[in-house]
């Protein structure tokens, strides 16, 4: 089945080295601005959350693209190919998750890759609350579960 980025929000500490790990592996510099996760702060319900590419099974980035730049690599990413996109942004408009961006730095889009395999979020992250494991039926499920609970408060927000 492979592996696969798992969260746990109820363990997010909110200290943010996904953020500064992600970046640094990205462009050599801790800016969590160009980092592919982002750890939100809900202060209503005392609960930090990191979010980051769920690895789509029906990607709306990549059917929104309108020169293919999207596909999957042999890891189970969806990764965009610097070379084929024209940075539109339709991608940006279209991830459910919101964790699409555009990189101020490279000017290119910044989505997870899953780092070739070995994410950096996951190996930093102190309290287990982003882990790559093994995908089980049940990780699975869990996945989409929170990936729907978090798609459905990102749409109450942004209304």
């Amino acid at each position: 089945m492979g592996k696969i980025l798992t969260i746990s929000p109820d363990k997010c500490t909110n200290c943010r080295s996904c953020e500064l790990a992600c970046s640094f592996n990205k462009i050599g510099e801790f800016n969590p601005r160009e980092s592919a996760v982002n750890v939100l702060f809900y202060e209503e319900a005392a609960i930090s959350v990191p979010i980051m590419c769920m690895q789509c099974e029906d990607p709306a980035c990549a059917k929104v693209c309108p020169v293919g730049a999207f596909s999957r690599d042999k890891n189970g990413a969806v990764v965009s190919n610097p070379k084929k996109c024209i940075v539109c942004k339709l991608c940006v408009s279209a991830c459910p998750m919101g964790n699409i961006s555009v990189s101020a730095v490279t000017r290119k889009i910044v989505k997870c890759n899953l780092c070739g395999g070995d994410p950096y979020c996951a190996k930093v992250c102190p309290s287990g609350a982003i882990k790559y494991e093994e995908a089980t039926t049940s990780n699975i499920s869990k996945k989409k579960i929170i990936a729907e609970k978090f798609k459905d408060l990102f749409a109450e927000v942004q209304k």
